[in-house]
């Protein structure tokens, strides 16, 4: 494959935006108070995979409309076929939920519906008041991946899927606009809705629930209570994962810092939409909300007590911007 052809498949993939993937499933994984695993970088192959299955899926199914708004797109150029975009499209599909598959049944059972609506989303729910919706609903289901993958199960990630989906919501809301650009009310709202976000992915709820908390509070053990049919015997208390039982100092303050980049990096290009929504404004501030979910997602790691891992997730975002200099991420 020449230089060329390279270029093309990069712009057809957005590939800088593949450093926004990891962190949905490192996020997951942190909320359910677990370390990342083996399991978790089945989970990341998985939701790599998946995301670009719908870049390849949505040029594909927008490939008419590109022709007459955006010509020098790869397969409105000429330089990818349709066919081969769509070929991708559904070998990246089975790629993702092979890898999800091999990462146990709980994780494939959050892929499978990951799937089916990446595919809903470009297919027939983009370009309907569902479709914004429908892609919130995405990244909440990457970041449960991660979560199900890495412990078997999700409920303790659904505070943090619901804050990462609610960004998205307010990212695809204002991307609908990014080649007519001319309204206002859809930056206006993401602008609020980074606020709402920056304020709660501050707050740092107990890290543990009501049954594991008394376990791993620290101070001498309380006696035991054994049920008369069994036997004592020396009861083994739960190790504090990544901070879980004690947090260190440092931590709501690292939160703090990452919510505060999340917004510096979001904010500005959706206020500068508003206040003149033409298109290149819409698409940087469409840009500008892509970039802060790596911040997002390292503030949510932060806030579930998993410090190492927010920072890994926050070291991918100087990667992101280097390449978004090369390639488009919208």
């Amino acid at each position: 494959m020449n230089g060329g052809r390279r270029r093309a498949w990069a712009e057809l993939l957005r590939l800088p935006a593949l450093f926004t993937v990891p962190g949905d499933a490192l996020a997951g994984a942190a909320a359910a108070a677990a370390r990342p695993d083996a399991r978790t970088l089945l989970a990341i192959g998985s939701s790599l995979c998946l995301y670009e299955a719908g870049m390849a899926l949505n040029d594909w199914a927008d490939r008419a409309e590109d022709a007459a708004e955006r010509p020098h797109r790869p397969l409105p150029s000429g330089r990818v076929r349709p066919a081969a975009a769509l070929t991708a499209a559904c070998g990246l599909t089975a790629a993702g939920l092979a890898l999800a598959a091999r990462a146990g049944r709980p994780a494939l059972a959050v892929a499978a519906p990951l799937a089916a609506t990446v595919w809903a989303y470009d297919l027939a729910l983009k370009h309907t008041p569902a479709g914004p919706a429908a892609m919130a609903a995405a990244r909440g289901l990457d970041l449960l991946l991660g979560a199900a993958a890495t412990t078997g199960r999700t409920r303790e990630a659904l505070p943090s899927a619901a804050l990462l989906g609610a960004h998205t919501l307010a990212v695809t809301a204002v991307s609908r606009r990014e080649t007519q650009g001319g309204a206002a009310l859809p930056p206006l709202a993401a602008l609020a809705t980074t606020g709402l976000l920056t304020h709660l992915v501050t707050r740092h709820p107990s890290r543990l629930p009501a049954g594991r908390r008394a376990a791993a509070a620290p101070g001498p053990p309380g006696p035991e209570r054994v049920p008369p049919h069994e036997t004592a015997r020396p009861v083994r208390r739960p190790t504090p994962r990544h901070g879980t039982a004690s947090l260190p100092a440092s931590l709501p303050t690292l939160g703090t810092a990452l919510a505060a980049a999340y917004a510096a990096t979001a904010a500005r290009p959706y206020l500068h939409a508003a206040l003149n929504p033409s298109p290149p404004l819409t698409q940087r501030a469409v840009g500008g909300g892509i970039r802060a979910t790596i911040p997002l997602q390292a503030a949510l790691a932060a806030r579930a007590g998993a410090g190492v891992t927010a920072l890994a997730v926050a070291a991918l975002a100087p990667l992101g911007r280097r390449y978004a200099r090369r390639v488009s991420v919208t």
